[in-house]
């Protein structure tokens, strides 16, 4: 009967990793390096673009180049892109643009990685992805947001995470702005008394959805640097001391954190932008944006958290990043736990547990909303949504009880394994359980399948009594979720008596819907707590 559940439970989760969503790949092209020089004025909202793109052929039999790109259309309310040419070595290709794609035809059968360059010239006025609109302050800006498929907006890309490339951003603006984008800054140059010029570029390799670019009335400051790289705070000018107040902190001691327990930092530098575009946070590679209603001069704690949260995305979404959108929990779960693990580390285990408690709590209270939630499952972002806060709250109870299952040694040796085979690579949620089972010698595959492929939830309801006459502890559990499947899990009981100041801890294995305990015990209990280190995903309702 074992070995028919644990060959099912393979089943199902081979089954969930071969989930493919329906974006049109294209496996014969790999897209290498973007150069995006795009020119924006105040005068109206048009974006004129020229898109240098580079890449290589994995087949000699491909005759097209399938790029996103919005086109104008009554869809978009007149807004979106034109392509007025595509050319390569100066020589026009043939083209089409419409339905939101862009199809390059190839003049000629192209060499086997032998890397090209073709250049698209475009523009339009963006419906989505580039935000021209004012900050609190109603001052003019340019700001992107390109999670999870928005980059299609207004640049020509391979829009979706399999893809990754290095990238660069010349922009021309009005002089009176500050440019901010990914990696290093290469060049920022008047052109014209009122024009100015500025150059960044990247050279590690990150899906297009992480592409970053701001330009406003910016105040920058230098915070700091870690390992010869800059730390960097980006704000409005006008919130210049409120800004660099609340961004002063924790930046460093998280790049520490995260560097000693995971792997190295991947990018050029970190900076920290207050902008207009996003809610919360966006964890855009090197230069991550922050909602400016959240820069107050008050170093609050929910700034913190989210500065935590984005930055331990340059290492879990960034640097390592889910092949599909199915996986997406790889990248916000991650997140989510590993802030709470440097929360932990730094302001202690208390506000730890407050934090797992309070997801917890999450969890369960979406799930009453969203019954049909798994945290890994079939999604495209071009047919719905691909995240709910269960893939972060959820996500990272997952990785909670996995590193009690198999234990913060082995924990910690499997992820920095497992970032550093797929640094700046992609990945899957077979290949995260793959390398966690080398680290622990454990079989993970059932644990990994009922709490990311089960959309239910655990409930666990009971009693305790006392047999004065056995002198023991009658415990009597039984899992009350609504699916009525049992869970596959280990329960951890505090017993106090009434004459100890510190209780006694008794583990016992739930796998079927109803469970008898008998635990010795010469008194009566003056209480007994399930879960008392608060390590098991259920909800409790235990008398």
């Amino acid at each position: 009967m074992k070995r028919t559940i644990y060959l099912l439970a393979i089943i199902i989760l081979c089954h969930t990793n071969s989930f493919a969503d329906n974006y049109p790949r294209n496996y014969s092209i790999d897209i290498l390096h973007y150069a995006f020089n795009l020119s924006f004025t105040d005068s109206n909202d048009e974006m004129l673009g020229k898109a240098s793109i580079t890449l290589r052929f994995k087949k000699n039999d491909t005759k097209q180049i399938r790029l996103d790109l919005i086109n104008q259309s009554e869809k978009w309310k007149g807004k979106g892109m034109s392509v007025q040419s595509v050319t390569y070595k100066g020589q026009p290709l043939s083209f089409t643009h419409k339905n939101d794609e862009l199809l390059i035809q190839l003049a000629k059968t192209p060499v086997i990685n032998q890397p090209i360059t073709i250049d698209i010239q475009y523009k339009g006025i963006p419906a989505g992805g580039m935000k021209i609109q004012p900050t609190k302050f109603g001052d003019r800006s340019f700001m992107c947001e390109n999670w999870p498929n928005n980059a299609r907006h207004w640049l020509p890309t391979v829009d979706h995470p399999y893809d990754k490339a290095t990238s660069e951003f010349i922009v021309t603006a009005p002089a009176h702005y500050k440019v901010i984008s990914n990696g290093l800054l290469l060049e920022e140059k008047l052109i014209t008394p009122d024009t100015k010029r500025t150059h960044w570029k990247q050279s590690i390799p990150v899906s297009c959805w992480l592409f970053v670019l701001g330009v406003a009335d910016f105040a920058v400051q230098q915070v700091d640097s870690f390992k010869g790289k800059s730390i960097q705070t980006w704000v409005y000018t006008k919130d210049s001391t409120a800004g660099f107040r609340d961004f002063a902190s924790p930046t460093k001691q998280v790049l520490q954190f995260y560097t000693d327990n995971v792997g190295p930092y991947a990018y050029e530098k970190l900076a920290n932008i207050e902008c207009q575009s996003v809610g919360g946070g966006m964890e855009t590679s090197s230069a991550i944006f922050y909602d400016e209603k959240l820069v107050t001069g008050t170093q609050s704690v929910r700034l913190r958290n989210v500065v935590i949260h984005e930055i331990a995305h340059q290492w879990f979404g960034n640097a390592v990043t889910e092949t599909t959108w199915d996986d997406a929990w790889l990248s916000e779960g991650f997140a989510t736990f590993f802030t709470l693990l440097f929360i932990e580390n730094a302001y202690g285990a208390e506000e730890f547990q407050t934090g797992i408690k309070a997801a917890r709590k999450t969890v369960y209270d979406i799930s009453k909303k969203d019954s049909t939630w798994s945290i890994v499952a079939n999604r495209s972002a071009e047919a719905g949504p691909v995240t709910s806060g269960l893939t972060y709250q959820k996500g990272a109870w997952t990785l909670h009880m996995l590193r009690e299952k198999i234990g913060r040694v082995n924990f910690k040796k499997g992820i920095q394994a497992y970032y550093k085979k797929y640094f700046n690579a992609n990945t899957t949620t077979t290949n995260f359980i793959a390398e966690m089972e080398k680290a622990s010698g454990q079989n993970l595959k059932p644990f990994f399948n009922q709490y990311l492929t089960r959309p239910d939830n655990l409930k666990l309801a009971g009693t305790w009594t006392y047999d004065a006459d056995a002198k023991q502890i009658i415990i009597k559990l039984q899992q009350t979720q609504s699916s009525g499947k049992p869970f596959d899990f280990p329960i951890e009981m505090a017993i106090y008596q009434p004459d100890k100041a510190s209780a006694e801890y008794q583990k016992f294995t739930m796998n079927t819907l109803q469970s008898e305990f008998k635990i010795p015990s010469a008194t009566k209990p003056s209480s007994i707590v399930l879960d008392p280190r608060a390590v098991l995903l259920s909800e409790f309702d235990f008398k």
